[in-house]
C-alpha cells in the first residue's frame, strides 16, 4: 500500500535539509497555482464587474473628438458630437430601444462662499442615478419637474460636498457655478471612479461632479465651450457627450447596436461619436479571462515540475548512496516491488508534505497581496498611484478548484518524477549492491 509509513519518513530524514529544500520545491509549485489562479480571477472578476456596471442591456453612444487636422481651416466654432436631433432620430426610428439617458458634461468651478472646487458639471435626466449606479446619501436627485422647469437645482457627489461644506449641511444652500446661483437638493455617496473600457468609452471619475437637469445645463451654459490655447481662445459647439441606450431586451442589444451606428454614420462623416455595447465586452472579458487563466495555470504548473525535476534529483542521489542498504533487502528476499515501493512512498510522502505546505501557503493569497500593496504604497506611493485601477482595487479571489488540482498534481509530479528512481533502485543486483562501499 502506498501512503506515508515510518520507514519513508526515516529514510527522508537522514538528510533534513535536502528533504526540506524538496519540499520547498513543491510547496512553491503548489503555492504557485493557487495564488496566480487567484489573482486571475481576481482581475477577471473586476474588470467583469466594471463592464456589468455599464450594464448588459445598454448601447452607450459617446461624443469622440475628431483629430485636429480633421477641423483645420474650417475656423469659427467647431461642431461635432452627437446631438439632440440624434437623439430624437434614435427613439423614433428605433422599437428595440426602451429609454435613452442624455448626458452632457463640462468642466467648471464650483463656488460657496470662499471655497472653490474645480470640477465636472453634469447634465442629466433623472434616469441618469440608475444607470451611473449614483445612491442617494441625503436629500433628492433630480426630478422631471426640475428638467421641465429648468430648475436652477442641483445634486453633489460626496467629495465636492465635503469640500465646499466642510462644516455645514449642504442641503437648502445654493452654489454658484460662473454667474449662476444651483440650490442643492439632494447629496450622493461617494462612488468608485471607473476605468476607461474600449476605444470610445473615457475613464469616468465621479469625485467631484456636480449634477444639474440637463435642459437648465443647455439654457444657462449652452452648447459653446471655449479653451485658451497658448493665448487664444478655441471654440468648440457640442451638444451631447453621451447617450446611454437601453435595449427591451438584452438578446436585441449587438443587432439593434448596428442598427444604431448604420443610422448615425451618415450625419456624422467625420467620425466623431463612438459605440461601445457592454454585453460584447463582457463575453470578450469573460473569454480572455479564461485564457488569462488557463495561461497563468500553466506557468504555475511549470514551477511544479521544476519541483518534481528536484524529487528526481534528490531520489537519485538516495539510490546511489543506500546501494548497501538496498543489496541487504534484497539478499533478505525483499522482490523488486517491494523494492520500488519503498522508494515510491518516500517521493510521494515528499509530494504530499510539499503540497500540504503549498495549500496552506497558497490560502494566505489575499492577506499577503493586501500586505504587498500597502508596503508598496508606504514605500513608494508613485508606483502605486501609476498603477491601473484595477490592480490596485482588486481582491484575490481562491478559485475552490485551484486546491484539490494543485494537491493531485503535486502527488502526480512526486509518483512520475519518483517512478524512474524507484525502478533504478530494484532493478539493482543484489550481489553488485552488498560489494558496493
Amino acid at each position: 500500500m502506498l501512503g506515508m509509513s515510518w520507514s519513508s519518513l526515516k529514510g527522508l530524514f537522514l538528510h533534513p535539509l535536502r528533504s526540506l529544500l524538496t519540499i520547498l520545491g513543491v510547496a512553491i509549485g503548489v503555492a504557485s497555482v493557487i495564488w496566480l489562479l487567484a489573482i486571475g480571477e481576481g482581475i477577471g472578476q473586476a474588470v467583469q464587474k466594471q463592464i456589468e456596471g455599464l450594464g448588459a442591456d445598454n448601447i452607450i453612444v459617446r461624443t469622440i473628438k475628431p483629430p485636429a487636422e480633421t477641423n483645420a481651416g474650417k475656423g469659427g466654432f467647431i461642431p461635432y458630437g452627437i446631438t439632440r436631433s440624434d437623439l430624437t432620430r434614435l427613439m423614433e426610428t428605433l422599437p428595440t430601444l426602451k429609454r435613452a439617458v442624455p448626458i452632457r458634461e463640462v468642466r467648471r468651478e464650483f463656488r460657496y462662499s470662499d471655497r472653490l472646487v474645480d470640477g465636472r458639471m453634469v447634465g442629466c435626466i433623472p434616469d441618469y442615478a440608475e444607470i451611473a449606479r449614483l445612491e442617494i446619501d441625503r436629500g433628492r436627485f433630480l426630478i422631471q419637474s426640475d428638467c421641465e422647469q429648468r430648475q436652477n437645482v442641483c445634486v453633489l457627489s460626496a467629495e465636492t460636498a465635503d469640500r465646499l461644506f466642510p462644516y455645514e449641511d449642504p442641503l437648502g444652500h445654493s452654489i454658484r457655478i460662473e454667474k449662476d446661483y444651483y440650490q442643492v437638493v439632494g447629496l450622493v455617496k461617494a462612488r468608485a471612479p471607473t476605468a476607461g473600457i474600449g476605444g470610445s468609452l473615457e475613464a469616468q471619475d465621479f469625485s467631484r461632479d456636480v449634477y444639474v437637469p440637463i435642459e437648465t445645463l443647455w439654457l444657462r451654459v449652452g452648447d459653446l465651450v471655449f479653451t485658451q490655447r497658448s493665448g487664444s481662445f478655441e471654440g468648440e459647439r457640442v451638444q451631447l457627450s453621451q447617450i446611454t441606450l437601453q435595449a427591451i431586451d438584452v438578446k436585441h442589444v449587438v443587432e439593434t447596436a448596428e442598427i444604431i451606428k448604420a443610422t448615425l454614420a451618415p450625419h456624422h462623416p467625420n467620425g466623431d461619436f463612438g459605440i461601445t455595447v457592454p454585453l460584447e465586452l463582457l463575453e470578450r472579458a469573460r473569454a480572455m479571462r479564461l485564457m488569462f487563466m488557463l495561461f497563468l495555470g500553466i506557468i504555475a504548473v511549470i514551477s511544479l515540475l521544476v519541483g518534481g525535476i528536484g524529487i528526481m534529483n534528490i531520489m537519485l542521489a538516495t539510490v546511489t548512496e543506500r546501494t548497501k542498504e538496498i543489496g541487504v533487502r534484497r539478499a533478505l528476499g525483499a522482490k523488486q516491488g517491494d523494492i520500488t515501493r519503498q522508494f515510491l512512498r518516500e517521493t510521494i510522502t515528499l509530494s504530499v508534505m510539499g503540497g500540504t505546505a503549498g495549500i496552506l501557503a497558497g490560502l494566505v493569497c489575499g492577506p499577503a497581496i493586501n500586505l504587498i500593496r500597502w508596503g508598496i504604497e508606504k514605500m513608494a506611493p508613485n508606483v502605486m498611484s501609476q498603477m491601473p485601477d484595477v490592480i490596485r482595487t482588486m481582491e484575490p479571489t481562491i478559485v475552490n478548484w485551484s486546491v484539490p488540482l494543485a494537491f493531485a498534481i503535486s502527488v502526480l509530479v512526486g509518483v512520475v518524477f519518483g517512478l524512474y528512481p524507484a525502478m533504478q533502485a530494484a532493478r539493482m543486483d543484489p550481489i553488485e549492491a552488498l560489494r558496493h562501499e
